[in-house]
């Protein structure tokens, strides 16, 4: 028997960014949950049209929980629909692990999460021969702790490119603690604010004005910082190219082509 529950990664922004498995299932479902503060209510609206629907902005995990083992035990299809892609602080295990305890079957369904949105706004590639071939997706300490070896100014050391989450209202927080590792005042940064949304801010600075430019914005949420030299390429070419398609080079699926 397939999975009454569904976790469903919603995608960035934009409607049409869900997945074809994701909206299948909220056009099925008879009940969904979705996380309003993130989630536009117009996904929802679109594609789930017959389903109840619960915004789960002011609800706690027992009530999410009940909620979902109240439609399966009434044989109804739930899909809970998170924000970019469920695997990234997403919040969904501590829900998986009440579903497991109840023994209470589920899928977990992928979707385009913000920082790959944020990349094609900025239509940057973030790994790039010779300058990074390491994407580090992370977030600064606030409220919720990071582990001391995951402090931002420890892994800030390796020098990679860096997506940084929920980070963004405590940005000069960030800077310093960036500046405190591999990069320097001039490394380039980005912030890219509701990536793939109508109303998409993309702001583009060496790191040391990215705090004056972030406040001049206005923006406090839903936005995510990116960090690296790749963002340089655009400007000052690559610093190397990619062998895959390199004449000289040879692969599984294509002979050298040197005369």
């Amino acid at each position: 028997m397939a999975s009454r529950i569904s976790f469903v990664g919603a995608g960035p922004g934009a409607t049409d960014l869900i997945t074809i498995r994701g909206a299948r299932l909220l056009r099925h479902a008879d009940v969904v949950i979705f996380a309003g503060s993130l989630v536009d209510r117009k996904l929802v609206q679109l594609y789930a049209t017959k389903a109840d629907i619960y915004d789960s902005a002011g609800m706690t995990l027992p009530e999410v929980i009940s909620v979902m083992a109240d439609a399966v035990i009434s044989d109804k299809s739930v899909v809970r629909l998170h924000t970019g892609d469920p695997s990234i602080f997403g919040a969904i295990q501590e829900q998986m692990e009440e579903l497991d305890r109840l023994k209470i079957d589920y899928q977990v369904v992928p979707g385009v999460t913000s920082a790959f949105a944020a990349a094609a706004a900025l239509r940057q590639e973030l790994t790039l021969p010779e300058l990074s071939q390491t994407v580090i997706f992370t977030r600064v300490e606030g409220r919720t702790p990071v582990p001391e070896r995951e402090q931002l100014q420890a892994i800030a050391r390796i020098g990679a490119t860096m997506v940084i989450y929920l980070s963004v209202g405590m940005v000069e927080k960030v800077v310093d603690q960036l500046l405190q590792g591999a990069y320097t005042s001039e490394t380039p940064a980005a912030v890219v604010c509701r990536a793939s949304w109508d109303d998409e801010q993309i702001i583009q600075c060496p790191l040391s004005d990215l705090a004056e430019r972030v406040h001049l914005a206005g923006i406090e949420r839903q936005a995510l910082i990116i960090v690296g030299n790749v963002l340089a390429a655009r400007r000052e070419g690559l610093k190397a190219r990619s062998l895959l398609y390199d004449e000289e080079f040879s692969h599984g699926f294509r002979e050298e082509r040197v005369a």
